[in-house]
């Protein structure tokens, strides 16, 4: 057969049906495809090949049978020396290889994101700046004045950017063209359509705007005098200098990242694809109808079947989240007998391990983590080893709760709270001074911090999740991150015309518009210093300003193996956990210098995932970066001012806020257990829980662990290449289910586990182009309908007190799964563990 056939329009129609099959592409991308495959040479594709085998060998994401065959074609001479014998082979390589030059090698990023771009497309319009920084201010103020109320609300900000496209379109039917020139660019209050780029500007907005500030914690356990009675803690100027400096410190490292989480095609960041569906959701006018399912072609437009999915789910939602509760929590086997000690053990989902076959008919229950990990959202291996994860480590919950080992035979088995020898919440005021100091006596003379069987199976998973992240990096990405450290460094090089070396279509479209400028950077990073130093230096903190640098340190260290994790796979591995162990052993006895720790260390690498997130956003829908910048930039300083002067009214106008007794529920159990942990890991530490002869060091197993397991999976996929189930194991990923324990258990992952598989094998791979249009629609629409529901029904009903007294109510939570069982009990008087005086 000639070379020649291999992209010729008449190549058989057996072997096109192969090839959508086997490259995973809808017809219209093999088309395109195969329009600019006729332009490769053979020696062009040959290098190209080599490039891609190097990066995407051990990538979950990219087909299995593509990088086989790009195996067989780089590795075989006779392909090179006689290409008439392989026509079929070297078409799809070459395909494959357009495919990546002109699209994106994933059929979900194909699916929503566009590979052409308008560069006169508005974007930085004064009404897009006007619509973003509202909703900035509206959510900020909203998520702020409720972020201490039980239950809590919380508006995000996919609910702004649902709201605002109808706020956006009155002002384009509405606004006049009035306008001015600056700089050679008119600037109107009405450039015409609403377009999508501004659309994507104001949700970038929204999506800084929306959480609070994390020092918030800092400041509430500070000023209260319940907690530790420091009243400078009430300065404004001191409140707003640390929640900028954690932001930004944020900040200036996501945007040094940008080669190595941003700018690779490998980075997919799966969670930005659903608020690109949801974009395009709005603004697409083609409509092309698509074979699906049941032998019928589907013509319902990405628009109308949101509205109707939207509708659906904002309708269902009232049930399991108001009216019948039972079918949020279906733990329906506990109904059977509720005081069944080892029944609710085994299959409870509120205070069991949850191994229920249907525990749930709520979607939100599938949005359990935080960020959310819809699995019509992330990568079916996601979802599969997070479930294998949390399955397995359940059994080592069972045997540390049955055998009584750490005395977890008199607590509550998943329960995430800090108990007493007495199994009783732990009272930290009995272990510390007026100042909120450690007070040793009076520690030994109350009792050890004893946690449950489910915490403290979390906590060793916890060290072993964040040794495999590093080794899984380096065995797994070590090629990439070397290239993004050398484009890094080319960046800074005048003689560079082009600072990084990724030739995909995204990045060639995104050349167009001026770069960002790495000082820019730098100055953000150093003003963020510069603040949190101001604020630990300029007050009574009792804390070194090295706790910045040492948040930086901590920062630059894992950012970019956890990153790159989260831009493959969806899964964030948090840093609180190790912040608390690092910076409680460093400053034992000094809950308030952990808090630091723990804020520097963790909130900046959090903060700088989610800017590289949003960057990723503006990358995929052509936003020029500068523009981005500053739309960043000045949504963080309006948000972190309106949340502080929010705080300020909270803390001082709010009668009896954080008590027990406050009459509006303003009980703020997030800052009471903020304080508890920092009492327990920075007044009492880590050195007595986990040090020399401490009650859990075995846990401390953990860090081996996880080092050594990477290598481990590393090598049974060299050893059985043809293993493809090998192939999707992820090791992270499966730590991060064994450490979703306490409150959570298996019920909240396994639903995920079928969904998952319908949508991202079964679907996507027998209806491709099906899928393609509408999963990721049905996954902002169902996000998007039970944010909207919870707030409707939070106001006009939970605000209200108003509830449903019935069975289907409060089926859910009798017996063992309300009020937690227990394997033993005490004698009245009685305790457990290490007797008084023999322990220091």
């Amino acid at each position: 057969m000639p070379l020649r056939r291999a992209c010729d329009p008449a190549y058989p129609f057996h072997t096109k049906l192969t090839t959508i099959r086997d490259l995973n592409v809808t017809e219209d991308d093999l088309l395109q495809a195969r329009e600019h495959a006729k332009d490769l040479s053979l020696e062009e594709t040959r290098e190209m090949m080599i490039k891609v085998h190097r990066i995407h060998e051990k990538d979950p994401n990219f087909p299995v049978i593509i990088l086989d065959k790009v195996n067989a074609f780089i590795n075989n001479q006779d392909v090179f020396d006689h290409p008439e014998n392989y026509a079929d082979l070297i078409y799809e390589i070459k395909t494959e290889a357009a495919l990546i030059t002109n699209n994106s090698p994933y059929a979900e990023v194909r699916a929503v994101v566009d590979n052409t771009d308008d560069v006169n497309m508005p974007c930085s319009t004064i009404r897009a700046w006007v619509i973003g920084l509202m909703f900035v201010v509206l959510i900020a103020f909203i998520n702020q004045l409720f972020s201490i109320r039980q239950p809590q609300i919380s508006v995000t900000a996919n609910v702004a950017q649902l709201l605002c496209y109808p706020v956006g379109k009155a002002a384009e039917a509405v606004l006049p063209d009035w306008g001015f020139t600056l700089f050679g660019t008119r600037h109107s209050l009405n450039p015409g359509k609403f377009s999508t780029k501004e659309h994507m500007l104001i949700t970038i907005m929204a999506s800084v705007g929306y959480a609070t500030p994390y020092t918030d914690n800092i400041i509430w356990s500070q000023y209260l005098p319940q907690y530790f009675n420091q009243g400078y803690a009430g300065h404004f100027g001191y409140q707003i200098l640390i929640a900028l400096s954690t932001n930004f410190i944020g900040y200036g490292v996501a945007g040094l990242c940008r080669r190595f989480l941003v700018y690779p095609a490998y980075c997919v960041w799966p969670a930005s694809l659903v608020t690109i569906a949801l974009n395009d959701a709005f603004h697409t006018e083609k409509n092309i109808p698509v074979p699906g399912p049941f032998k019928k072609f589907f013509t319902t437009s990405r628009l109308r079947f949101f509205c109707y999915s939207y509708s659906a789910m904002f309708i269902y939602f009232w049930f399991p989240d108001y009216i019948f509760q039972a079918l949020s929590i279906f733990n329906w086997m506990s109904w059977i007998a509720p005081n069944n000690v080892n029944l609710n053990t085994v299959t409870g989902m509120n205070n069991g391990v949850g191994i229920n076959p249907f525990p749930t008919f709520d979607w939100n229950i599938l949005l359990w983590d935080s960020p959310p990990q819809d699995p019509l959202m992330v990568p079916f291996f996601n979802t599969a080893n997070k479930f294998v994860g949390c399955f397995l480590s359940a059994f080592v919950i069972l045997g540390i709760w049955y055998s009584n080992a750490f005395n977890t035979g008199y607590l509550p088995l998943n329960s995430n709270r800090v108990f007493d020898h007495f199994g009783e919440l732990y009272n930290v005021s009995k272990a510390i001074n007026a100042k909120g100091l450690f007070d040793a006596e009076k520690y030994e003379a109350y009792s050890p911090a004893n946690l449950s069987a489910g915490y403290s199976t979390l906590y060793m998973f916890f060290f072993a999740t964040y040794t495999a992240t590093i080794t899984y990096a380096y065995l797994y990405h070590r090629h990439e991150i070397i290239m993004g450290f050398r484009n890094l460094y080319n960046s800074f090089r005048k003689d560079k015309d082009i600072a990084y070396e990724y030739t995909d279509v995204h990045n060639r479209l995104m050349s167009a518009y001026p770069e960002v400028p790495e000082w820019w950077f730098m100055i953000c990073l150093l003003c963020a210093i510069g603040m949190g130093c101001a604020a630990i230096a300029g007050w009574e903190t009792y804390t070194t300003v090295g706790v910045v640098f040492y948040g930086i340190v901590m920062c630059l260290i894992f950012v970019i193996p956890i990153g790159i994790i989260k831009a493959v796979t969806g899964i964030e591995v948090t840093l609180n956990v190790l912040a608390e162990f690092i910076g409680g052993s460093w400053v034992a006895g000094n809950a308030l210098a952990m808090n630091y720790f723990k804020s520097y260390g963790y909130v900046t690498c959090a903060h700088a995932l989610r800017f590289a997130n949003d960057l990723k956003l503006a990358h995929y829908i052509k936003i020029p970066p500068r523009q981005t910048f500053w739309a960043q930039m000045i949504a963080t300083i309006v948000s972190s001012l309106v949340c502080t002067g929010v705080l300020n009214f909270q803390m001082n106008q709010i009668e009896g806020v954080c008590t027990p007794t406050q009459k509006n529920h303003y009980t703020c159990p997030g800052i009471n257990q903020f304080f508890t942990a920092a009492v327990l890991w920075g007044t009492i530490g880590p050195k007595k829980v986990f040090g020399k002869g401490g009650q859990y060091t075995v846990l401390l197993v953990g860090f081996p662990l996880g080092f050594v397991l990477p290598f481990f999976i590393y090598w049974a996929q060299k050893k059985f290449p043809k293993q493809t189930w090998l192939r999707q194991t992820h090791i992270v990923a499966m730590m991060y289910g064994a450490i979703a324990w306490a409150p959570y258990n298996v019920s909240y992952l396994w639903p995920g586990v079928p969904i998952g598989w319908l949508s991202m094998i079964y679907m996507k791979k027998r209806f491709l182009a099906f899928w393609s249009k509408y999963n990721y629609v049905l996954s902002a629409s169902f996000s998007s309908a039970i944010a909207i529901a919870a707030i409707i029904i939070f106001f006009a009903l939970q605000w209200t007190e108003i509830t449903l007294d019935w069975w289907g109510n409060d089926v859910s939570f009798q017996g063992c799964e309300g009020t937690p069982c227990v394997l033993h009990t005490l004698a009245p008087g009685e305790y457990f563990g290490p007797r008084i005086g023999e322990f220091h």
